[in-house]
């Protein structure tokens, strides 16, 4: 693993160092690509790809559907059989494992309990001369949740993407989730099932992320599409932007851990790898101002790499992404993180609630050794789907506000408006725009 000194290098070459790639920088591995080629009878990129899935999808509906269904994933089917039967849910429950399943139902009801109180209110407030002014909170019609299927399997991710829509009380969920040998996880479809998702379909890639944008004869148009997956779903999601909402453009998983001297080298590096098995393109990092802890947690993270069912994946992530940066102190670290601007940011210090008000940019805060990431990403109820790549200076995690919308609503009386006619008259004509002028002239009393 990668040790470096800021006190060497310099606080401008760590935070090149901490700057990752836009997701669609990263390259496809010669594997994908010849298979691509292979497929399509020619070399693309990721982005010529998917513009090329999103076009077919959109203008031949099922049809493209189930040819890069059979193209991609081998499945050649109708596009009924891509829709869960009541059996396929019925034969999900047979088969589960009753505690996995009570697990399932306590993490979903934290969940849920948790975005019940980030719901938001409709209000309006009496102004001068009668006059209304407020907001009213709508929830959306129809939305796409997308779960991936890929290495893994995810039922949390079920729960994080419907849970907060149901809060919302959108009117109807689709989920998309990539099938494994033509049949969809069961826990995938129990944690659907809990959390009232109705209609699924087995389709994954960037042509179930068309189909949720544009519709097709069988699958019906969404007005926004949440969920995470690999480049192929995401750069689809940000070719139908515009046509739909999304909630953001994820990219690999990422952990920054912030520790000082009192920080277990134990615990440090078992969630280092905690991200690090996602995925090969997954980022692992420590900013610690002990260069022992530092030296510690890379032994440490070696020992525990080897017992890992999913080493090889673990292993590429760190060997690409791992990095351990030696701070000269804990507020250098903090810069460090913030420039970073995490998906998942641990704090493992001795007072890690005295370090909180510096951290500006994260998708989520862990504060303390006894809240390790996989706390949130299963259980404790706050939103697992978060913003990555350093896209936390900007974009929310997923909230019952991203299912909704916000509309103004405004009402004068003839008084209120008489009011301040004249202001409103002034800035129109300042503007040439007298049409607006004599909407409200004409208005007037006088």
């Amino acid at each position: 693993m990668k040790i470096v000194k800021a006190s060497e290098l310099g606080e401008a070459a760590i935070n090149k160092l901490l700057q990752k790639p836009a997701f669609d920088e990263v390259e496809l591995s010669p594997k994908i690509r010849e298979a691509n080629k292979a497929t399509f009878g020619k070399d693309m990129t990721a982005a010529e790809l998917v513009a090329q899935i999103v076009r077919d999808v959109r203008f031949e509906g099922d049809k493209a559907v189930l040819r890069y269904t059979k193209l991609i994933d081998k499945v050649d089917c109708d596009i009924k059989d891509l829709l869960v039967t009541e059996e396929e849910f019925a034969a999900a429950e047979a088969q589960a494992d009753p505690q996995v399943v009570a697990s399932l139902k306590k993490a979903a009801e934290n969940v849920r309990r948790y975005h019940e109180e980030q719901k938001p209110n409709s209000w309006m407030t009496y102004r001068e001369h009668g006059s209304l002014l407020g907001q009213s909170l709508i929830p959306l019609d129809r939305v796409g949740i997308y779960v991936p299927g890929g290495t893994a399997a995810y039922p949390s991710s079920v729960i994080m993407n419907a849970m907060p829509a149901v809060v919302a009380g959108v009117g109807e969920i689709v989920m998309m989730v990539p099938p494994k040998n033509g049949a969809i996880n069961p826990y995938v479809l129990i944690a659907a099932r809990l959390a009232g998702v109705k209609k699924i379909y087995k389709i994954g890639g960037a042509q179930a992320i068309a189909a949720l944008a544009f519709g097709t004869e069988s699958i019906p148009r969404v007005d926004k599409i949440t969920g995470p997956g690999n480049i192929f779903v995401t750069l689809a999601k940000k070719e139908v932007y515009g046509h739909v909402d999304i909630d953001m453009l994820a990219g690999p998983s990422e952990i920054l851990i912030v520790a000082d001297d009192s920080a277990d080298p134990v615990y440090t590096a078992a969630d280092m790898l905690s991200q690090a098995e996602h995925d090969p393109l997954a980022s692992s990092i420590v900013i610690t101002d002990s260069e022992k802890l530092a030296r510690q947690v890379a032994i440490e993270a070696e020992n525990q790499l080897q017992k890992l069912p999913r080493q090889e994946i673990a292993r590429a992530s760190i060997e690409r992404n791992g990095l351990i940066v030696i701070a000269e102190n804990m507020q250098q670290a903090l810069r460090f993180a913030n420039t970073s601007a995490p998906e998942h940011l641990e704090l493992l210090t001795r007072e890690p609630f005295q370090l909180l008000p510096y951290v500006r940019h994260a998708g989520a805060v862990f504060l303390g050794a006894y809240s390790p990431e996989p706390l949130g990403d299963y259980f404790a109820g706050p939103n697992h789907v978060l913003p990555t790549g350093g896209t936390a200076r900007y974009y929310s995690v997923l909230n019952v506000e991203t299912f909704m919308k916000r509309t103004s609503l405004i009402s004068y009386t003839q008084p209120a408006l008489e009011a301040v006619s004249e202001d409103i008259i002034r800035l129109a004509e300042t503007e040439g725009l007298q049409a607006h002028a004599n909407a409200i002239r004409l208005r007037r009393k006088n």
